[in-house]
């Protein structure tokens, strides 16, 4: 399994470009003589300012997002509802504030220690593991100490895989961003067709 990361210029396009690339793309976390992988199987793209569903809509900066304004190839990792961690890769120029959720991942290697990390039995459904922003992050051991941190083969990054032709790409609207007026309806949310480990699925296309 080759898992030699991504080159930087990879992320340094638009975030709507980058996110239906990374389906079919390998996720590794190392964490200590342990390496983690997850085949992407779903993400969602952010637009930065002009996109009311993005944390960087209206060009707004805190400290909780300035992740987002590094240059792409960067981590952005940010706490939801009180208890959970999402991760996002940065894309686009600095300063301009794009990025992708990665919503979920099938397990290829290290799934003993991802399930423990869920405090998951044995015995698990698709999606049980890494279903999900939450539950991926959990898996993989991602928190706020990996926020901005470059996705270059350290101890986070994407390697090559091998990324899902358009036959098996579905696509639909984001999940949770009904607050976001007509940015809600885009259709920035790509996954796998028929993939058991999707969050949920796209609704299909007219």
């Amino acid at each position: 399994m080759d898992l030699d990361p991504l080159p930087l210029a990879f992320y340094r396009r638009p975030a709507e470009v980058v996110a239906p690339d990374l389906v079919g793309r390998l996720l590794v976390r190392r964490l200590g003589r342990k390496t983690l992988v997850l085949r992407l199987v779903e993400t969602e793209a952010y637009l930065g300012a002009p996109d009311r569903a993005s944390h960087a809509a209206g060009g707004r900066r805190t400290p909780r997002n300035e992740s987002l304004y590094l240059p792409g190839g960067h981590a952005y990792v940010y706490f939801v509802y009180g208890m959970h961690w999402c991760l996002n890769a940065v894309c686009g120029e600095a300063d301009e504030g794009g990025a992708v959720l990665l919503r979920a991942g099938e397990p290829l290697r290290g799934e003993a220690e991802m399930r423990a990390r869920r405090g998951l039995a044995d015995r698990v459904r698709p999606g049980d593991i890494a279903g999900g922003p939450a539950k991926l992050a959990q898996a993989l051991g991602v928190d706020r100490s990996l926020d901005g941190a470059l996705l270059d083969g350290r101890d986070l990054w994407i390697a090559t895989g091998e990324p899902v032709g358009r036959r098996r790409l579905a696509r639909g609207p984001r999940i949770g961003v009904a607050y976001a007026g007509e940015a809600a309806a885009w259709p920035l949310r790509f996954a796998e067709r028929d993939n058991l480990h999707v969050s949920r699925p796209p609704p299909p296309r007219a």
